[in-house]
């Protein structure tokens, strides 16, 4: 792929304005030497205003989303992607979310421009195992971890029983959730159904990723180590 398409398609700007970034000097290699539109570098050898050029296509991304923000490109308030730099809003391929946290739940969140990648860790048949945390409003019954994990719970509107859920006590208001399917507000319905309230909720680990030290509203980019932990992480077997 020539430069201009390249580094256009990264977000920097039209082709027309990285055109004029290459005459302005402002693309380099590492020693600062200007590049120009048709030589032939390694993507990691490429500068823009002294500054490593994004990452290339097949990017994968972990964020700490916050509070308050929304999985969404318009919606009027805060949204995930005010948190990552503008140009990766345009990017192309797009980035995307890998499923949504709503905007009440915190937490790890993915984003990648590899659609294949994407389903594939959404896939029901790769049981990617996602765990949450939640406090809830009462103290449990005692029957939700049999009921949670038993393949039969449903749900209102559906007409599929949830796959069994794994429930973790932690106290009588605390908990945690592994699950292998991502339906809408899930975690908040299975305790609804169950006459409970979720109070606070945040997704700590999907696959074998945690959040680690990030904290809330930083991201970082994924590595292929970080993707082959993802996958070799925990399923839930329940």
């Amino acid at each position: 792929m020539k430069l201009v398409k390249l580094i256009a398609n990264l977000g920097y700007g039209s082709r027309k304005d990285v055109a004029l970034m290459f005459r302005e000097g402002r693309i380099t290699d590492p020693a600062g030497e200007v590049l120009y539109a048709d030589d032939k570098v390694p993507h990691e050898h490429i500068r823009v205003d002294d500054e490593p050029l994004d990452p290339p296509a097949g990017l994968i991304l972990m964020m700490n989303k916050p509070l308050g923000a929304t999985c969404s490109r318009k919606d009027q308030g805060r949204v995930v992607y005010d948190l990552l730099p503008p140009r990766y809003r345009v990017r192309d391929p797009a980035l995307s979310t890998v499923g949504r946290l709503d905007r009440d739940t915190s937490g790890l969140l993915l984003f990648t421009d590899d659609g294949a990648l994407l389903h594939r860790i959404i896939s029901p048949k790769s049981r990617v195992a996602k765990v949450y945390e939640a406090t809830l409003a009462q103290d449990l019954r005692g029957d939700e971890g049999e009921l949670f994990g038993s393949g039969k719970m449903m749900l209102e509107s559906e007409k599929e029983p949830l796959e069994p859920a794994v429930l973790e006590v932690l106290s009588p208001r605390h908990v945690r959730l592994t699950l292998t399917e991502g339906r809408y507000h899930q975690v908040r319905r299975m305790f609804a159904a169950v006459g409970n309230h979720v109070e606070t909720l945040a997704r700590i680990s999907v696959g074998g990723l945690t959040l680690g030290e990030l904290p809330a509203g930083r991201w970082r980019a994924l590595d292929a180590g970080d993707v082959a932990t993802l996958f070799a992480g925990p399923t839930s077997s329940a």
